[in-house]
Parts: C-alpha cells; sequence; structure tokens
C-alpha cells in the first residue's frame, strides 16, 4: 500500500479531450478502491444478463438493476470526492482553480444531464 501516483490516459474516446488539461494522479489506495468495487459491479452486471437469458421475472430483474445504479452511484461519488479532495486542491494551489472548476462544472452537467 505505497502511495504511489498513476495517471489517468490523456484522452478516451467517449470524454472530450477539453476534460483532461491536466494529468490526475491519485493513490494507489484509492485506485485500487474504486477498480474493485467497479468490478464488483461488472460481475453484477453479469448476473443481471444471466437472470435475463434464464427468462428470471421481469421484478427480480429490475431490483437487481436498481442495485447496479446504487452501486455505481456510490463509486461516482468516491471518485468525486478524490477530485474534489486531490485535483481541485492541488489546482488551487497552481493557480488554475478557474480553470479546473470550469473543467468540473461541464463533467457534472454530463452526469447529471
Amino acid at each position: 500500500m505505497g502511495t504511489e501516483s498513476h495517471s489517468h490516459p490523456p484522452e478516451s474516446p467517449s470524454v472530450p479531450p477539453s476534460l483532461h488539461s491536466h494529468p490526475h494522479h491519485h493513490s494507489e489506495a484509492s485506485l485500487r478502491a474504486i477498480v474493485n468495487r467497479l468490478a464488483r459491479i461488472e460481475g453484477h452486471v453479469r448476473g443481471i444478463k444471466t437472470m435475463v437469458q434464464e427468462s428470471r421475472p421481469c421484478p427480480e430483474v429490475l431490483i437487481q438493476i436498481a442495485a447496479v445504479r446504487g452501486a455505481l452511484d456510490r463509486v461516482a461519488r468516491l471518485i468525486l470526492d478524490e477530485h474534489l479532495n486531490e485535483c481541485v486542491t492541488r489546482a488551487a494551489q497552481e493557480g488554475r482553480i478557474d480553470q479546473e472548476l470550469a473543467e468540473l462544472k461541464a463533467a457534472l452537467d454530463r452526469f447529471l444531464g
């Protein structure tokens, strides 16, 4: 459990390049926690797919979909918290707070949109 930093890829196809104006560095522990949660969600989604293939009752499937949505919301909150505590704080220290907040607002508009 070191305090190594990793940076996200410079660009991804689903996110506009303007949202990647600087590298985001996060602790190994933070990245591991988020990736582990996403892996559990991935397994849960595969389970839902199996339920559909087995023609399980629709209400059961919908309950599981709601559980996945809740889990994704919790991951989003973790990522937002990490971003506020690490990236926004760093941007303020580096004199880039206006740019960072504009990027965060754009991301939140899409997320909540």
